[in-house]
């Protein structure tokens, strides 16, 4: 039973799923202390400091890969839009910031017509109207002032949606370690250079429990949706995790007291049927 695809992309997207929420609270509670900057780079150091004695123990030959410029274009990306998300994290409710990131979907879409030459159907069409529609019902531009959390969570959703039309690629050749290997590498780099011009330690030692939790549920979180999207396709795993958008939201109230109005509910709304459209046009 365990051992139907079905049933192990559950339980992977299971893992996805709570390593989300808890970087989602974790990345929150570390940046109240510490600098964007600097959050990014403990979590790759974090990262590297797991993933690389796993390598040596299983020989660096997991290593291998003839992809290498594709693993450096893809998590450029993706390093810009993880910025991206912990920026905005700071900056808004976090039920709006991942009801903007579930666009990421709708701009899949968009990209897959370019850089993997999808055929753009009338419900494809339909699905990226709806969700644009969702993201102006959220961000109201002409009405409210747009604030900068909403066009960082757009730019993180952007470059997630490209991470990982390429991450599709990557793995069909490389397995999700190595893909993850390469990632948490190349992104270590690029947050060493930025911490080294603005260097900050936490001021309080309650903030580095937050930044251990961080490293470690980027890790199981990406890990994890690499393996599901080993055995599924992306219309599996999108929808098992809309019900992050609720709990995410009922997260925001009880430990933020954050609010919820109309506009985010019609919003993440549209912004999910578009999505479901997608993938309905997608099967």
């Amino acid at each position: 039973m365990i051992n139907s695809p079905q049933i192990r992309t559950a339980l992977w997207m299971l893992g996805w799923f709570s390593s989300m929420l808890l970087m989602t609270v974790a990345g929150r509670e570390a940046t109240a202390d510490v600098s964007v900057n600097m959050v990014m780079f403990f979590r790759s150091v974090i990262g590297m400091a797991i993933l690389l004695p796993i390598a040596l123990w299983n020989g660096l030959s997991v290593l291998k890969t003839e992809q290498l410029s594709r693993h450096v274009v893809r998590n450029s990306f993706h390093f810009g839009a993880q910025f991206s998300w912990f920026y905005a994290l700071t900056l808004i409710p976090l039920a709006q910031l991942v009801s903007i990131e579930f666009t990421m979907q709708i701009w899949t879409a968009i990209i897959a017509l370019f850089y993997l030459g999808d055929r753009l159907t009338r419900n494809k069409v339909i699905a990226i109207i709806i969700g644009f529609v969702g993201i102006l019902v959220i961000v109201r531009p002409g009405f409210t002032q747009v604030q900068p959390g909403q066009l960082f969570a757009l730019l993180s959703a952007v470059g997630f949606a490209l991470s990982v039309v390429m991450t599709k690629q990557l793995l069909k050749k490389d397995n999700a370690f190595t893909t993850l290997f390469y990632m948490v590498g190349t992104q270590l780099v690029f947050v060493s250079l930025i911490a080294m011009l603005n260097w900050q330690l936490p001021s309080s030692l309650k903030t580095w429990p937050w930044l251990l939790a961080v490293g470690i549920a980027a890790l199981t979180a990406h890990y994890s949706l690499a393996r599901a999207l080993q055995l599924s396709d992306a219309s599996t795993i999108t929808q098992i995790d809309f019900a992050r958008v609720p709990l995410v939201a009922i997260l925001g109230w009880w430990l933020y007291n954050e609010g919820v109005d109309i506009y985010l509910v019609i919003g993440a709304g549209l912004i999910l049927l578009g999505n479901l459209i997608n993938l309905r046009a997608n099967k």
